[in-house]
């Protein structure tokens, strides 16, 4: 068990560490690259996995609302962590809610469970992504309009893919095959460019930071475990579902309160702090979930 959690996990960590110690020798601008994936080769990840024939959205309803139920209930259970802490809602709650299902969650996902599991994940990413460009935006800055979220490439992929599942179109397979290759360069670009951002950031509230690293995969798991208990999941979603629990904070967070004033150095401290403690959190939920 503990080889196959290592050889589960050593890619990851390999390449998010080889763009740790790049950004350190070297201090790379990724800016570009990073928002050519999230503005092309990630919607191309999205797309091929909706739009592809085998996806069915009514099979995956269960595990939308189970994803919901996690990011929602881990706002919940961040509002009122911070009203105990003392600390600003709108600085802990967004990274207890959103976590790095894409960083990490779809090439951890793949990797663990195979390539069947790329399309469960993505709907756990679309669920995430969805709430954070509407509610998670509109919680920093009640100015926000929620309308702009139609405008962000990730939500145009999925209401794209989603209405070629559901009209049964079928894509030319060879466009197909290559928006299929343009979302395969998302997930290794996404593991070095996170590797690039952690040897950026710095850590200024290490309090603050410790505590987001902890209470995001603790809450994450128990809110898993309810999910699976109230809501009817196949065993790959169910362990799916925890595994996705158990994921540290998303960088985006991190971006977010930058943009809008939130106390990012506190924000960077919990996804800094968060990303390493995945070390430990992700081997524990993938000992509970493998067989």
């Amino acid at each position: 068990m503990l080889i196959r959690i290592v050889e589960i996990l050593f890619p990851l960590f390999s390449i998010t560490a080889l763009g740790f110690f790049v950004g350190r020798r070297m201090k790379p601008d990724l800016a570009h690259a990073n928002k050519l994936n999230m503005d092309v080769f990630v919607p191309a990840l999205v797309f091929a996995a909706l739009a592809n024939k085998a996806f069915d959205v009514a099979a995956y309803l269960p595990l939308i609302a189970a994803g919901a139920l996690g990011v929602i209930g881990s706002g919940l259970a961040g509002w009122a962590l911070a009203r105990a802490t003392g600390l600003a809602p709108k600085t802990l709650v967004p990274p207890l809610m959103f976590n790095n299902c894409g960083n990490l969650g779809l090439p951890l996902a793949v990797l663990a469970f195979g390539e069947v599991a790329l399309a469960p994940m993505v709907v756990l990413f679309m669920v995430s992504n969805l709430i954070h460009f509407s509610f998670g935006a509109w919680l920093l800055d009640h100015r926000v309009r929620l309308l702009t979220i139609w405008k962000v490439p990730s939500v145009v992929a999925t209401l794209a893919g989603l209405a070629v599942s559901l009209t049964q179109f079928e894509v030319w397979p060879p466009l197909l095959t290559a928006i299929r290759m343009l979302g395969e360069i998302s997930i290794p670009l996404m593991l070095f460019g996170l590797g690039v951002r952690l040897a950026d950031s710095r850590i200024t509230a290490v309090g603050v930071g410790v505590l987001g690293a902890v209470a995001r995969p603790l809450i994450g798991m128990v809110l898993a475990w309810v999910a699976m208990w109230l809501i009817d999941l196949p065993p790959r979603e169910q362990a799916l579902i925890l595994v996705f629990g158990a994921l540290p904070p998303a960088v985006l967070n991190y971006m977010f309160a930058e943009r809008y004033h939130q106390e990012p150095d506190k924000v960077a401290s919990m996804v800094l702090i968060g990303n390493v403690a995945a070390v430990v959190f992700l081997p524990i939920a993938l000992a509970l979930v493998l067989d």
